[in-house]
């Protein structure tokens, strides 16, 4: 069942540049008011079906601030589990079809958060994003994405963080570089600042070991895409000094080769020859003076040094707080646009 009319707030590339811009002032004006009544009598069922510490809490506290209700459900764990495959025989785990859960929630909440990282075994199934997108089809109120394969409400954080940085950042240089981790990662946190950082006219580099670890054709193409409408540019590089040379943002993520998806043991043998991505003071110096950010969490002396996550130049901290700042604005602004 398909309802038409609904904005979601699923991938920042449903929404225009000055939209974006508009909730990133919103943000602002909430972080010198953060408590209001504005979503009084309004509520929002936050479904978690992977770990959270930042999403869930400034999810909670942001309606809270805001005088609205959030219920926070873990299928599987204090819910049933959820089937999210059309057609499914379901004589699994799964106790109910997201049919009946996107039913039953919107009769009950005025809009659905889910948070899903993606399987790991078939990439070609996962990066068409079909759990948020069932959710989406059968939800009657809107849908916001607090992590698929994409991170929309990170992108929010982060530009509102770059502007209280460093200003105005149409062409500024924005390397978006691959850490070290003991295994692959979600694709997410790094397919969504590149699309940002070029919605938003940044001079990107994705800065990664080798071909690799490229992320995939959707949002490589859509960044360029991007960056041809608002005036940036975007590159791959694999030479880590002169990526970070003249650099005013250096944004770090690991994340897996899509190669080797599903293959963690095969995807090590490659993994294993690059711990020298990590962030550190050397790194660093080479840049222009710049920020340095993660969306966290952080393995330290893994991805980022010590030194570098203590220095006045990370905003690591300051992106995390601004997840409910700009998540409350995402909020309202979806409220009332539908």
């Amino acid at each position: 069942m398909e309802h038409a009319k609904i904005k979601h707030f699923i991938n920042t590339q449903d929404w225009s540049q000055q939209e974006l811009k508009d909730m990133l002032v919103l943000a602002g004006e909430l972080k010198k008011k953060p408590w209001q009544n504005s979503l009084q009598g309004k509520s929002i069922a936050l479904l978690f079906l992977n770990p959270s510490m930042r999403t869930r809490t400034s999810f909670e506290l942001g309606m809270q601030q805001l005088g609205g209700v959030a219920i926070v459900l873990q299928p599987g764990k204090d819910a049933w589990g959820i089937e999210f495959n059309p057609g499914a025989v379901m004589d699994g785990d799964a106790e109910e079809h997201i049919a009946e859960v996107a039913g039953v929630l919107s009769r009950y909440c005025d809009m659905i958060g889910l948070r899903c990282f993606p399987e790991f075994k078939d990439w070609d199934t996962d990066r068409n994003d079909p759990v948020i997108k069932a959710l989406a089809q059968y939800s009657s109120v809107p849908v916001v994405n607090m992590e698929t394969i994409v991170h929309p409400c990170q992108e929010l954080a982060l530009m509102q963080t770059l502007y209280e940085r460093i200003g105005e950042v149409q062409n500024k240089k924005f390397v978006l570089t691959w850490t070290w981790h003991p295994r692959p990662l979600n694709t997410a946190v790094a397919n969504s600042a590149a699309l940002i950082a070029t919605k938003f006219g940044m001079d990107v580099t994705l800065l990664c070991p080798e071909p690799a670890y490229i992320l995939d054709s959707q949002f490589m193409d859509e960044a360029e895409k991007n960056a041809l409408e608002h005036g940036g540019s975007f590159q791959v590089s694999h030479n880590i000094e002169s990526a970070y040379v003249g650099a005013d943002v250096v944004y770090a993520k690991s994340w897996g080769a899509l190669p080797y998806y599903g293959k963690p043991e095969d995807e090590w043998e490659l993994r294993k020859n690059y711990r020298h991505f990590i962030v550190n003071e050397e790194k660093m110096a080479l840049t222009n003076n710049a920020i340095f950010s993660h969306c966290l969490p952080l393995r330290r002396n893994i991805k980022a040094t010590d030194a570098v996550m203590d220095a006045p130049y990370c905003a690591a901290i300051d992106e995390a707080e601004n997840r409910l700042h700009a998540q409350k604005a995402m909020l309202l602004t979806l409220f009332k646009q539908n």
